[in-house]
Parts: structure tokens; C-alpha cells; sequence
């Protein structure tokens, strides 16, 4: 595939354009405001930069690879793309009015990924004419660096469509894992429950929240904690992803936490804020 689409330029959108420009494609990246488009195309700047300090890219392939990627702000730019993956704000209302523009204005054999972590795929897909077309392409942050993608199979994804994303994740150097369509697919179905029952054991005065992360590091092993971990992904984001989970498979083990919902909403999000279990000021 040489012709790429990615829908938002926030910290998925951005290094999912980054890798599909890194390796050879033509991206078009889009995002509702020219000034969320600048921030991106500097984020992916900085990125680049920082791989050739670390020589992971050669100091000339910087501006090789920037020259690969074009921007709009309009939906219509992506009506050539191959492929497109939707890294859009983690709602589903929003994803299938996406989709469902996407299906009209695309070439029917155009493949439709949301970035999605937790949303099914076969939902959005129902948004669309080509449900065979629709597939999940989860990546990991920080998307330069993680190797992870996980390809979340919809209910009528056909075989032609997840072949060719598990073939385009190998050729952009990740390891795709091909995963069945169920609420927080297999990573979030795991991490977020932990995450969340750590938040409890802050709520509940088990330890202080450096003790929390330490014995989690430390005792298993984890590069880093849960708290500061959720801080990292964002608390809205982990917040959403247990409401999911509570409400799709009904059972109150996924129930979010009190702390985690006062959290969200003072707007404590995490590192994006600058404030979340841990100060980033």
C-alpha cells in the first residue's frame, strides 16, 4: 500500500502517521482545525529528530519522510487512500458518523481501521455498506517505539482485509496479534481492571501511591507502575474504556472507580494536563 489515511492528529494520530510515513508511504493526515494539524506535523518533527540523535533513522530522512505526509482538514482528502486508519476521541456516536461519511466517499475496496481500544469494531462497522472492509488496527503508545498492533477482527471482516493489515503491520517492523471483536479486546481486557483496582487501593488507603507502583515494578516486574502508567495513557481515556467494559459485559468487576471518575472530572487527566496521580508541572 503506498496511499495511507489517518483521521486525527492527537498523540495516536500523530505517530500512527509518523510510522506509516517512516516507512515508505504517502499519508494524509486530518484533523478538524489547521492548528491541531501544526501541532501534529511538529510532534512528528520532534520524533524524527529525536530517532536520528538515537541513529534509529539517518539525520537526512527527517525531512524525507515530513515530505511524505500531507494534511486537511476535510474528509474528502482521503477519498484515494487504500487504506485508512480512524484515531479519532474514543466515542463511538463520533467513530460511526466517521465511518459512515469514510463509506460514502471512498472506493469500495478502500480499508476502513479504527485506532479504537475498545469500542466493537462491528458496531461501527454496521455505519458502513462495506462491513468485510472494517477492521480494528490498535496500536500502542508511543506508536514509533511500541511494536504491538493489535488487529481486531469484526464479525463480517473478511479474510482479504485481515491478511492485508496483519501484511501492512510486518511491513511498518510490528508484531500484529490478531484479535476476535469483545469489549476491550485482549489488552485493555487485561490492563484496565489492574489499573483500576490500583485506583482503589489509593481510594482505600491500602498504600500511598509510590508504594502501589513500586511493588507493581519491582515485584512483577512491570516497567512502570499502574498509577503512573494510567497518568501516561490519560485517566479520561482509562475512564472510558471501564465504562465500556462495565456496560458491555455487565459485570460489576468493571465498575470504575469513585477517585477515577472525580479525577476525570476536576480535569486531571494525566501527563497531557500535567496533573493526574502524579504532578507533570
Amino acid at each position: 500500500m503506498k496511499h495511507l489515511g489517518v483521521i486525527g492528529g492527537g498523540t495516536m494520530g500523530n505517530g500512527i502517521a509518523h510510522v506509516f510515513a517512516q516507512f515508505g508511504c504517502s499519508v494524509t493526515l486530518i484533523d478538524v482545525r489547521q492548528d491541531f494539524i501544526d501541532r501534529a506535523l511538529a510532534t512528528i518533527k520532534n520524533n524524527l529528530e529525536r530517532q536520528a540523535k538515537k541513529g534509529v533513522i539517518a539525520v537526512n530522512e527527517v525531512a524525507t519522510i515530513l515530505k511524505r505526509i500531507a494534511t486537511a482538514t476535510e474528509l474528502k482528502a482521503l477519498a484515494n487512500c487504500e487504506l485508512i486508519v480512524e484515531a479519532a476521541t474514543e466515542e463511538g456516536a463520533l467513530k460511526k458518523k466517521i465511518f459512515a461519511e469514510l463509506d460514502a466517499g471512498c472506493s469500495p475496496a478502500t480499508i476502513l481501521a479504527s485506532n479504537t481500544s475498545s469500542i466493537s469494531i462491528t458496531e461501527i462497522a454496521a455505519a458502513t455498506k462495506r462491513p468485510a472492509k472494517v477492521i480494528g488496527m490498535h496500536f500502542f503508545n508511543p506508536v514509533p517505539v511500541m511494536a504491538l498492533v493489535e488487529v481486531i477482527r469484526g464479525l463480517n471482516t473478511d479474510e482479504e482485509t485481515l491478511n492485508t493489515v496483519m501484511q501492512l503491520s510486518k511491513a511498518l517492523g510490528k508484531k500484529p496479534v490478531e484479535v476476535n471483536d469483545y469489549p476491550g479486546f485482549v489488552s485493555n481486557r487485561v490492563l484496565m481492571p489492574m489499573i483500576n483496582e490500583a485506583i482503589y487501593c489509593v481510594l482505600e488507603g491500602v498504600a500511598a501511591k509510590e508504594a502501589i507502583d513500586t511493588v507493581m515494578k519491582l515485584g512483577m516486574n512491570h516497567p512502570m507502575g499502574p498509577l503512573a502508567l494510567a497518568d501516561f495513557i490519560g485517566l479520561d481515556v482509562c475512564l472510558n474504556i471501564m465504562e465500556v467494559l462495565h456496560q458491555q459485559l455487565g459485570d460489576d468487576k468493571y465498575r470504575p472507580c469513585p477517585l477515577l471518575r472525580k479525577m476525570v472530572a476536576a480535569g486531571h487527566f494525566g501527563k497531557k494536563t500535567g496533573q493526574g496521580f502524579y504532578s507533570y508541572t
